[in-house]
């Protein structure tokens, strides 16, 4: 049952991230796994690009994980269609000065950080601006899902095959024909070439195994985590990463309805020591699925579907 395509993000800075690939055994631990690496561009460098480069001479394969300046939104959505353009055409040269190759292209698809951290800090106070834009985005939303294609369809052009990372209740709204969500939070469904869905069980428990079995069927790829690492969102994502037991769990869990993984993070399953561990899973071991638990999970969920899909023609 051993997944066909292991991919781990990997989120750093040029200084800590040519650190993790100096680090003993990473490369031969990923090149024996067979196991590619989503590298988040946070920045265009030339110490990035070496990095790249080194992955390209080992045979590792890269998805080029395309992000913005934190002022900019940092994932892409509805707000900064300009900013992702610019940010693609600014990957396109940056590519082609170092030689780079690329596996694939990855859209982060996620509310503006920005406006996540203002949440976290006064929650109350934001909440008139996501009631004003649940109301005026639907003529934005069409626009930018439009746009957010034609870039899809640029990058496809160019020899690309695209992957979005996507939160797993965009699912839920496509059952109830909503959009309600996504209007609120600025996020987008573009159709690409492999969805991937962000079951991260660290920030839901104790339920978060129950919300990986009831989103995974039907999925075309799941990315479980967080071992650690990634951007800091005080008050919103403090959670303890995961550990070998629970990582284990979910692996085992996922796969059963999906083998195209993608764990989260690279970084955090270097500094716990689970590469090496990975090498050798036994992925046939046996795994209890959280039935009960995910029945309620399923429950909540029809019932917010429900919702969703009389609150959208309400809206439309």
């Amino acid at each position: 049952m051993k997944p066909h395509f292991l991919t781990f993000f990997c989120e750093l800075a040029p200084g800590p991230l040519g650190e993790l690939f100096d680090t003993e055994g990473v490369l031969e631990d990923l090149r024996e796994m067979r196991a590619g690496v989503s590298l988040g561009l946070v920045d265009l460098t030339g110490e990035r690009a070496q990095v790249v480069r080194r992955l390209n001479r080992e045979g590792i394969p890269v998805t080029a994980w395309l992000l913005l300046p934190p002022e900019q939104g940092y994932w892409f959505h509805a707000g900064n269609l300009v900013q992702a353009r610019a940010r693609y055409e600014a990957f396109r040269t940056w590519s082609a000065q170092h030689d780079l190759k690329w596996a694939s292209v990855g859209l982060d698809i996620e509310p503006d950080i920005e406006e996540l951290r203002r949440w976290a800090r006064a929650p109350l106070r934001s909440l008139p601006g996501m009631l004003s834009r649940l109301i005026l985005r639907g003529g934005r939303s069409r626009d930018a899902k439009a746009g957010y294609r034609a870039l899809v369809e640029r990058i496809r052009a160019d020899g690309h095959k695209v992957d979005t990372y996507q939160f797993p209740f965009i699912v839920d709204e496509r059952q109830a024909r909503s959009s309600v969500l996504r209007r609120v939070a600025g996020m987008l469904d573009v159709p690409t070439d492999r969805e991937v869905l962000m079951l991260y069980t660290s920030f839901v428990r104790p339920q978060g195994p129950a919300l990986l079995w009831s989103y995974a069927p039907g999925s075309t790829s799941i990315a479980v985590g967080s071992t650690g690492g990634g951007v800091e969102l005080p008050g919103l994502l403090a959670s303890a990463p995961l550990d070998w037991t629970e990582l284990s769990r979910d692996l085992r869990l996922a796969v059963r309805w999906t083998h195209d993984l993608h764990v989260f993070s690279l970084e955090g399953c270097v500094k716990q020591g689970f590469l090496p561990r990975l090498r050798d899973f036994n992925w046939d071991a046996p795994v209890e699925p959280p039935w009960v638990d995910s029945r309620r999970v399923d429950a909540v969920r029809r019932a917010a579907r429900s919702v969703l899909g009389v609150s959208g023609r309400l809206l439309r």
